[in-house]
């Protein structure tokens, strides 16, 4: 019922006919939501990459697969690894932008995993103001969280401070993106569309004023950091930003877990309706 998603997910391998990938090995990567995966592995410095035919038009990132054995974060590192990376570097990637010149940054779609990270990584890392947006019944958790200067409903967009900014889209919803610029007049200094969490929201028909948006592809920063820092320090530093935001989560980090077929299959119709309250953390199993 959910075709081909996408997840982040430890797997173990059951069969191989590759020497140096070895049955009972458990490896973290990006899955298709099933109980099995084959792949044409070749092994690298931290497991291997997927080389089938049909995967190598994708970005390295979403085909390596590294080795995971078991420790006591692992419901975290499920839940947060792939979407931290993405978060740690569009942080560094303003960073080394000056942000633009902008002196706060608004997130819309606060409430999402990633947002909370970035807003984590902006606090920790930049010297600028972090706004929050997000849907009136996530307004108190996401304040809970303690990572964001100031949380408004999208009711109260209009309050926000009218300065510098350089806006975060996580939602992919083009009405509420437009009212962000409007009530800014002009303060826009850079736009990075980053998710979709509003799904179901218009995304056409909708002019948006310059700057218009630009697409943030974590990959892409990823090569770029790898190449000049090299990939152990880069990999170091993420990590250990990593361990940090995992630290702040444990106040309002609640752990669900789904399994079989039939719980992943409710717990996926519960997304699609929204029923889903931004403090859980999904963990998912076929067994």
């Amino acid at each position: 019922p959910w075709g081909r998603l996408p997840v982040m997910g430890f797997g173990i391998i059951e069969a191989s006919a590759h020497p140096e990938v070895k049955v009972g090995g458990r490896y973290f990567g990006f899955f298709p939501l099933a109980d099995h995966h084959v792949v044409d592995a070749r092994p690298n410095a931290g497991g291997f990459r997927d080389d089938a035919s049909w995967r190598t038009k994708h970005a390295a990132a979403y085909r390596n697969f590294d080795g995971a054995p078991v420790t006591a974060q692992d419901d975290a590192l499920l839940l947060f690894r792939g979407l931290f990376i993405t978060s740690y570097l569009l942080e560094d990637f303003l960073r080394e932008h000056r942000h633009f010149g902008a002196t706060q940054v608004v997130v819309i779609s606060a409430s999402s995993k990633t947002a909370i990270a970035l807003a984590h990584c902006l606090s920790k890392f930049s010297r600028v103001d972090v706004v929050g947006l997000t849907a009136d019944r996530n307004r108190d958790f996401v304040r809970g969280t303690s990572e964001y200067h100031q949380v408004l409903s999208y009711d109260e967009i209009e309050s926000m401070p009218k300065r510098p900014t350089v806006i975060v889209d996580m939602a992919g919803n083009m009405q509420a993106l437009t009212k962000v610029y409007s009530v800014l007049e002009g303060h826009v200094k850079h736009c990075a569309s980053v998710g979709a969490t509003h799904w179901d929201a218009p995304r056409h028909g909708v002019t948006i004023p310059d700057p218009k948006p630009q697409f943030f592809f974590a990959p892409s920063q990823l090569s770029k950091r790898g190449n000049e820092w090299g990939r152990d320090v880069l990999n170091g530093r993420i990590a250990d930003a990593l361990l940090m935001f995992i630290d702040s989560t444990h106040p309002w980090l609640k752990i669900r877990r789904a399994v079989g077929s039939e719980s992943i299959g409710e717990l996926y119709s519960a997304f699609v309706r929204g029923d889903v309250p931004a403090q859980d953390g999904n963990i998912i199993s076929f067994q």
